[in-house]
């Protein structure tokens, strides 16, 4: 569970540009406006604060940087997770897929590299990046890992670079590969799960350690318990925005070049060569850092 690179630089690598953020800004539609791709640690500042003064810039930068240096906070905890649900995907890896933004993504020569996942292991994705945002926001907010109240109360009033990593899940992990009755298919793989099918699960094995629950039963009905817990904002969120996968896959289409025979594969080609959850993920944390440098200045 550890950080090699300092903050900024990390946040500095964002990148303007690629797959990842096209699919991204492909659900504009959703979120009109809210999701901006700022990268970057000072532009970041900027952003954030509306400074402009580089001196306090700096003392802002300099506080966000101790701040998630300190091991007792859990901002890089968050951060190993976010890197950790992606990672677990089979990355086809930047190189093989650079492409300019704009121009459109040839989908047919990757269709030998990837395989759709079973519904059975898209489900378990799906409520195992759920868990990652749940513990995540645990970490940046110093609570109990397992306080499934408090990030509830908090998803309401999801906004940014928050809100589109959810919608992107929702998206992403959900309407495109499971279909529109994702929510569904998940509770009923989740019910039929043994603990050790959990075990299994290459993403679990990443991070149970910080799962809550004590032992892998009870750690499968904390993964049980959030799901359903969480499925009616879900829900919510698809029909207050009339999602369907065919929405989705149109937006899509603007840069990714497929044919219907190919839809199956969507979903793995997206899992396989996009990272949102880390990318948006190290844009909240830097937001979060900066808001909290900031109030204790």
């Amino acid at each position: 569970m550890t950080v090699s690179e300092p903050i900024y630089k990390i946040v500095d690598q964002l990148p303007t540009g690629g797959i990842t953020v096209m699919a991204l800004q492909s659900l504009d539609f959703i979120l009109p406006g809210q999701w901006q791709n700022i990268v970057g640690f000072e532009n970041t500042i900027r952003h954030v604060t509306g400074e402009t003064d580089p001196a306090l810039i700096r003392q802002i930068g300099d506080r966000a940087v101790r701040l998630f240096n300190d091991k007792s906070q859990g901002y890089q905890r968050a951060l190993w997770l976010y890197q950790t649900v992606d990672n677990t995907d089979a990355l086809l890896g930047a190189a093989a897929l650079a492409n300019k933004v704009g121009e459109k993504i040839s989908f047919f020569g990757f269709l030998d590299k990837i395989t759709p996942k079973p519904e059975r292991a898209q489900s378990l994705d799906l409520s195992l990046k759920l868990i990652v945002e749940i513990l995540a926001f645990c970490q940046i907010n110093g609570i109990p890992g397992d306080s499934l109240s408090d990030f509830l109360r908090a998803l309401a009033d999801y906004s940014g670079e928050s809100l589109m990593r959810m919608a992107a899940l929702i998206c992403f992990d959900g309407l495109i590969p499971l279909g529109p009755d994702f929510l569904l298919k998940c509770l009923g793989t989740l019910q039929s799960l043994q603990p050790n099918d959990l075990q299994e699960n290459p993403t679990f094995k990443a991070i149970s350690a910080v799962v809550p629950g004590g032992s892998p039963s009870g750690q499968l009905g904390f993964v049980i318990q959030s799901f359903n817990a969480v499925q009616g904002w879900m829900s919510q969120f698809v029909s207050s925005h009339e999602l369907t996968p065919q929405k989705v896959i149109n937006r899509l289409q603007s840069f990714i070049e497929l044919s219907k025979d190919n839809l199956d594969y969507l979903g793995a080609f997206l899992d396989m060569s996009t990272n949102y959850y880390y990318h948006t993920g190290v844009q909240t944390l830097a937001r979060r850092l900066i808001e909290r440098a900031v109030a204790e200045i």
